[in-house]
């Protein structure tokens, strides 16, 4: 991290729909308020003050208007520029395989932090395998993953297991993730990011093994077997139909990365696989063969595309809530969850990168630099910046 840097925070890509809502949400809740020195960025100096314009966004009492950046994903020069003014680039210029590549290399070279909203596993290894070693050296911590994936499901395990510990003694070797609720879509961008990868993986079949390997994001770590996860099924420890759910490809790989950050405290023999319940009997069973059937509701054409989204008020009315069963080695079992309180992939994903970002270059300090996932750097320190602002439920059941 750049301490004498200009700025706390570059929020990148902040005239895109999601980049609009984490500044929005920044000059709603730090604008004004208190000494977080931040600005938006890219392409258009046009777009981005009239995005600054709408949102209201000024840094003081006095009505100065927030900075803005130019920078580019295809001019190296800019992004370098950019990246020596701030301790922390907050992005949300996804795909990342296609528009990511030069801001991390960028960032890790300048020892600066990075915070994405990054669903893509195949291209993330490939950034730790290119620049962890250099983001050690520089100090620049790099986080993947902190919106909806990963957030909720890697710090939801991480709570779990250290409630295991107060409560049963020690970590629980097997945790299963079920989604118990949710209202609202997944983001444009995170559809755009699927297609992407797939398309990479039909021109390199390697691809296709890191996406089958569920440690492929902890490089020379090959745990147990782990649940497929991909076929409907009843789920005898909580009584319930299951079905696959589409995010458990990103989530469960970062919650493995994030066992092996924090020393393998969950186990060498970890067991995770995340699904959706939904409910008991021939209607569950219904309800998860359609789902299984309609691959998760990702993918398709109906969608939305990257830079569009919900309403206001569909975002301001989406919730989601997820269940964590611990199963300890002797059968006992713990129960975490966690809600949040707007739409996954939009109103939910905004305010957490958002904190995460503040909780990065203010409170996590003392974290070394490397290739991070926001649960193991930051831990509860983000869940109390998530509960306090960003409308996030942490709670054993």
């Amino acid at each position: 991290m750049n301490p004498a840097a200009e700025f706390d925070i570059i929020v990148y890509g902040a005239s895109g729909f999601t980049g609009r809502l984490v500044a929005e949400y920044l000059a709603a809740r730090y604008g004004v308020s208190r000494n977080l020195r931040w600005a938006m960025a890219g392409r258009s100096l046009e777009k981005l003050a009239a995005v600054r314009d709408e949102i209201g966004a000024q840094i003081d009492m006095d009505m100065a208007k927030t900075p803005l950046v130019t920078a580019d994903a295809d001019d190296a020069e800019s992004l370098k520029a950019m990246v020596g003014r701030t301790k922390a680039v907050l992005t949300t210029v996804g795909p990342y395989q296609l528009y990511g590549g030069a801001l991390v290399a960028a960032c890790a070279e300048a020892g600066t932090d990075y915070l994405d909203l990054c669903g893509e596993p195949a291209w993330m290894r490939h950034m730790i395998d290119a620049h962890e070693a250099t983001a050690k050296r520089t100090g620049a911590r790099i986080v993947f993953s902190c919106g909806f994936d990963s957030i909720p499901f890697e710090l939801g395990v991480w709570f779990l297991q250290e409630a295991s510990k107060a409560r049963l003694g020690g970590p629980v070797p097997r945790v299963k993730g079920r989604v118990r609720g949710m209202k609202g879509g997944f983001s444009g961008g995170t559809a755009a990011s699927l297609k992407a990868t797939m398309a990479a993986a039909a021109r390199d079949p390697s691809i296709v093994a890191l996406l089958k390997n569920p440690f492929s994001l902890v490089p020379g770590f090959h745990g147990p077997d782990q649940p497929s996860g991909n076929k409907p099924m009843l789920d005898e420890d909580l009584g319930s139909w299951v079905a696959p759910f589409v995010m458990a490809a990103i989530n469960t790989r970062n919650v493995h990365r994030s066992n092996a950050l924090l020393g393998h405290a969950y186990g060498i023999d970890f067991v995770y696989d995340e699904m959706m319940l939904t409910g008991p009997g021939e209607q569950g069973e219904q309800v998860a063969m359609m789902i299984a059937a309609s691959g998760g509701g990702l993918g398709g054409e109906g969608g939305p595309k990257p830079g569009e989204g919900p309403s206001k008020e569909e975002r301001e009315t989406g919730f989601y809530d997820v269940l964590f069963l611990g199963v300890a080695a002797d059968g006992r079992q713990i129960r975490a969850s966690v809600k949040g309180d707007k739409d996954p992939g939009y109103g939910s994903t905004s305010k957490m990168i958002s904190e995460a970002a503040i909780c990065l270059v203010e409170e996590a300090t003392d974290i070394p630099g490397g290739i991070w996932t926001p649960g193991a750097a930051m831990q509860g320190r983000l869940i109390a910046r998530l509960e306090a602002n960003a409308g996030l439920k942490f709670a054993v059941e």
